[in-house]
């Protein structure tokens, strides 16, 4: 009889261990998917407010008062938006390189301005003029240099937000070129007040809300698309 209570208590004491260990699991996994849930609220709240960065810019472009003061050369304008700290600046496209008609020379330049090799980028550049001889399409993506044979993700991850393919100019305009443009290309230091951003335009909106929480967003835009259009401006590219 006290063998047969023995194993009892026993096997009562395996039970209550066991459903503590399933108890405690549950318990960090809930605890787990509470932090996950709130991360990805003020996450998105986050994103929401850089959102609104990007409408504060269009809407200050839209006034020709305000328009003089946001000047596309990476300058950043501090703006507020409920709790959150928004930092948003503008990039002309024209301070880029144009992929469908710059010299390949500019293009195997800024390669190594961006890290590549002497040979890496000397290859990029024959592919870009092979690519080119042979009569394919002309880049409607950035994302299609990736496809170039020798790009590496690192390389295309530093040119990316210095190749265009929007600004239709054969070289950068120097004025909205990043020191890193003017470096590669030995481009003249100019000004960019007062000088024509054109209509297609980079905001990128960095977004801060208490408790550390952050997003960007950088999207380009086509100012004044088309006449009689019922936006005054159209999204091109799109990037969070």
């Amino acid at each position: 009889m006290k063998r047969q209570r023995g194993v009892a208590l026993l096997l009562v004491l395996w039970v209550l261990a066991l459903l503590s260990l399933l108890l405690g699991g549950l318990a960090g996994w809930v605890q787990l998917e509470s932090r996950q849930a709130l991360w990805h609220r003020q996450h998105t709240q986050a994103l929401l407010a850089a959102e609104a960065g990007v409408a504060l810019a269009m809407q200050a472009l839209a006034d020709p008062l305000q328009r003089k003061q946001w000047i596309a050369d990476g300058r950043e304008m501090p703006l507020v938006f409920d709790d959150a700290q928004l930092h948003v600046s503008l990039h002309s496209e024209r301070g880029k390189l144009y992929l469908n008609s710059a010299e390949t020379a500019d293009f195997a330049r800024l390669a190594l301005a961006c890290g590549a090799t002497q040979a890496q980028a000397s290859r990029l550049a024959r592919d870009l003029e092979v690519r080119r001889n042979a009569g394919l399409a002309p880049f409607r993506v950035v994302e299609e240099v990736r496809q170039l044979p020798g790009m590496t993700q690192a390389l295309y991850s530093r040119m990316a937000p210095e190749i265009s393919l929007w600004s239709g100019l054969d070289r950068p305009d120097p004025a909205f070129a990043s020191p890193l443009m003017r470096h590669a290309l030995n481009l003249p230091r100019q000004s960019a007040v007062g000088a024509d951003p054109g209509d297609v335009l980079v905001i990128d909106s960095r977004a801060q809300r208490p408790g550390g929480y952050h997003a960007r967003l950088r999207t380009t835009v086509l100012l004044s698309p088309s006449e009689g259009s019922a936006q005054p401006y159209r999204v091109l590219r799109w990037q969070e």
